[in-house]
């Protein structure tokens, strides 16, 4: 009996493999395109599903701008992407996690964008303009007026090898000053070490950004802005036949990223832009975020909000104000945008 239900199998497999095979060589092309088309709607849910998106952002005004979207993205208001957010305390954080993409999207140095580019050989693109000039001399006292004032000078800084450093020297050099001979400048690794060093100089003078001007005011009442670098710079390119403005940051993301997720890309520049009229629009509300995420506190954030020039500068205005700015670095220094300023594909085009 076992015997007989064993060949009986067989013999019905092979009738059903045989009707099987008619069938498909008797399918209707009705049948051919809905298989197509069944085929289409899931590639098309494959690429609608959620991208990881890592920002890293630096501790200061451009990761003020998207304190809105970060909140959004923490409590649950985002779920077309997913967002991951990093703040960093020094550049020196972002560049190896950009260089080894473990972030795909980043807040850097204006020319240190440039500098990416051509050591990555075109790995990074320019999104948008998200910070402009935040840069000023502080002191403690009467002794600078001008920039011409700074010579002989101690100045405390931080941003070595990046926007601060070359807008400094560009500046000083404009103005009859060597920056390696008539001045001296004492280089920090982060702000917070400079407003520190400040607490300890009575007489120091400093470069510093805002927000971190108004935190060491906050510290210490009767340090003064002495100059706003963003209108020395004003004045020294009045007349320049060409003239550029002073940017400090832009929101750079990996080429990679870029071309592997263009909607990720366009939806992430909806929501900064967003952002960044949100924490300009609203500043108390803002700066409660800004102290919740503990860039600065919420009393410094909301007096420094205004004075710190946050951004969202995209497409041919991005591209024309960072094009001029790069090439008064190159002109000084080519080492400060990398050896060569960089091609037409930097700067990112959204279609």
């Amino acid at each position: 009996m076992k015997k007989r239900t064993k060949k009986l199998g067989a013999i019905l497999l092979a009738f059903a493999m045989t009707a099987s095979m008619l069938a498909g060589c008797g399918s209707s092309p009705a049948d051919s395109e809905g298989e197509e088309q069944t085929q289409s709607e899931v590639e098309e849910a494959q690429s609608s599903e959620p991208v990881d998106v890592n920002v890293t952002a630096l501790k200061g005004p451009t990761a003020m701008g998207m304190v809105r979207m970060m909140d959004d993205a923490d409590n649950g208001k985002i779920d077309n992407e997913n967002y991951q957010f990093t703040i960093a305390a020094s550049i020196d954080e972002v560049t190896p996690a950009i260089s080894q993409g473990e972030t795909d999207i980043a807040a850097v140095p204006a020319n240190v964008s440039s500098v990416l580019y051509n050591k990555l050989d075109g790995g990074v693109q320019v999104l948008a303009v998200n910070t402009l000039g935040v840069l000023y001399i502080v002191e403690n006292g009467d002794t600078v007026q001008s920039a011409a004032d700074l010579k002989g000078k101690t100045i405390y800084a931080s941003g070595k090898g990046a926007t601060p450093e070359y807008a400094l020297n560009y500046i000083l050099e404009e103005n009859g000053i060597d920056p390696a001979a008539d001045v001296t400048i004492e280089w920090k690794s982060e702000h917070s070490e400079c407003v520190a060093a400040l607490a300890q100089d009575p007489s120091g003078i400093a470069m510093l950004p805002q927000p971190f001007v108004t935190t060491a005011q906050t510290k210490d009442p009767d340090l003064r802005v002495a100059l706003d670098l963003t209108e020395e710079w004003d004045k020294v390119q009045e007349d320049a036949e060409n003239p550029s403005a002073l940017l400090t940051g832009v929101v750079i993301a990996r080429t990679e990223f870029v071309q592997e997720h263009p909607e990720a890309v366009s939806d992430f520049m909806e929501r900064y832009k967003s952002s960044v009229e949100f924490v300009n629009e609203n500043v108390e509300e803002a700066a409660q975020l800004v102290g919740s995420y503990d860039i600065v506190t919420a009393e410094v954030a909301q007096k420094a909000i205004p004075a710190c020039n946050i951004v969202c500068i995209t497409g041919d205005e991005m591209q024309e104000k960072l094009s001029g700015y790069l090439a008064v670095l190159n002109e000084q220094n080519p080492e400060a945008v990398g050896g060569q300023l960089p091609d037409e594909d930097f700067y990112y085009t959204q279609e």
